[in-house]
């Protein structure tokens, strides 16, 4: 079985002879030959770079919501043969995100639950084999599982607690800034939440400095999504500079590479994601009407628009950024705090130098739109990321 299955994926024989013969082969063989490669493929591509969340996007994108759902299930099955020492925690907390928890005989089980035939589930198994077969080798940023103890990038527990409270205070404020229809709401709620932010993370850099914690700068992969993958990418890097963040866009895989402490790079995912909605909710209440004639037109304003809310997102920060520190910098004195964030800035550096060794400037994206520009830039205006003399 795992000769015609590896024969059928490498071209050597004809696809579909192949798969009605594995069709009409006893299934508990078929199933045994399948989850073996299966569980293989996941191990190459773990020690090849791949996390369990990044791995289940790129295979939602580059096939369909079934291979995703397979893909969910041999994982968890994969994942059920370490014990939990021997997997990272940020590995774990990944899992806990995808709800991965699935039976030892999955295959069978995916094809009875979503009411499929047996050439349906013996097809889907075969196309997501040959899509992570497809997939690239890509930086190594957690260790693989049973290949080193729990990460000891956190060093104290209950500044992990305390973040986790904040972003739960965080994505409540969010959420209300994205339900609103009103754009001062927004702004009131997003600018509480980055103060919030902003706080928590001066204040932990401070604790940890007098402390001499051994906390470590990390590295984690954000998804961005198409359409308009490029002017996404350029929103998140406004916000990762914003919070003392570095972001790598990797375009031929859709995420970008965020480098910074936990803490720092929290904020941004949650705030990129925020400020995502919270643009689409204002293009489309000002886009012009589609249909066949205004179809070019209306790809032209929501990149337009998508560019100029980032850029104005920019543009804002930097010019908080001088304010922010002055005001911390009263609070807890020079010597105190600009060493600690000089120190943690080069940290996070020489991570992304270590990871990529070369990188080069994206091209500029090509504002085709006015309409679009002036609307994006009154966006970003309305968002209004920062309390007053706050970034």
């Amino acid at each position: 079985m795992r000769e015609t299955i590896s024969a059928a994926l490498a071209g050597v024989v004809r696809y579909e002879p192949a798969l009605d013969a594995l069709t009409v082969a006893p299934a508990t063989e078929v199933d045994a030959a399948i989850i073996e490669i299966l569980h293989d493929a996941l191990a190459t591509l773990w020690r090849r770079g791949w996390q369990p969340v990044e791995l289940h996007r790129v295979v939602g994108r580059r096939g369909h919501a079934k291979h995703a759902h397979l893909l969910k299930d041999a994982i968890a099955a994969y994942m059920a043969g370490f014990a939990p020492a021997a997997v990272d925690e940020r590995w774990q907390a990944q899992l806990d995100e995808l709800r991965a928890y699935a039976p030892q005989d999955y295959l069978r089980e995916f094809g009875r639950s979503g009411r499929l035939e047996r050439v349906e589930v013996v097809d889907t198994a075969l196309t997501l084999l040959a899509i992570l077969s497809e997939l690239p080798p890509i930086e190594l940023l957690v260790p693989p599982p049973g290949t080193a103890r729990r990460s000891r990038a956190r060093a104290s527990g209950a500044v992990h607690r305390g973040g986790t409270r904040l972003l739960d205070r965080v994505r409540g404020l969010l959420a209300k800034a994205e339900s609103t229809d009103y754009p001062a709401e927004a702004e009131a709620y997003t600018a509480k939440a980055q103060e919030l932010i902003t706080r928590y993370s001066l204040d932990e850099a401070l604790l940890e400095a007098r402390a001499g914690d051994a906390v470590v700068p990390l590295a984690r992969r954000i998804g961005v999504d198409h359409p308009y993958e490029a002017e996404k990418a350029a929103l998140l890097d406004a916000v990762a500079a914003a919070n003392r963040c570095y972001a790598v866009w990797s375009p031929e895989l859709g995420f970008a590479t965020v480098f910074g402490f936990d803490a720092d790079i929290d904020a941004v995912e949650v705030l990129h994601t925020s400020l995502l909605v919270q643009a689409h909710h204002a293009m489309a209440r000002s886009e012009p009407p589609g249909g066949k004639a205004g179809r070019a037109r209306l790809r032209a304003y929501r990149q337009s628009f998508l560019v100029a809310f980032a850029v104005r997102i920019g543009e804002r920060f930097a010019a908080a950024a001088g304010a922010t520190l002055a005001e911390a910098v009263r609070g807890v004195g020079t010597a105190d705090l600009l060493p600690v964030l000089a120190s943690r800035d080069e940290q996070v550096r020489e991570s992304l130098r270590k990871v990529f060794p070369r990188t080069t400037r994206g091209r500029g994206t090509r504002v085709d739109s006015v309409e679009g520009w002036e609307s994006g830039r009154a966006a970003a205006d309305r968002a209004a990321l920062h309390a007053p003399g706050r970034r």
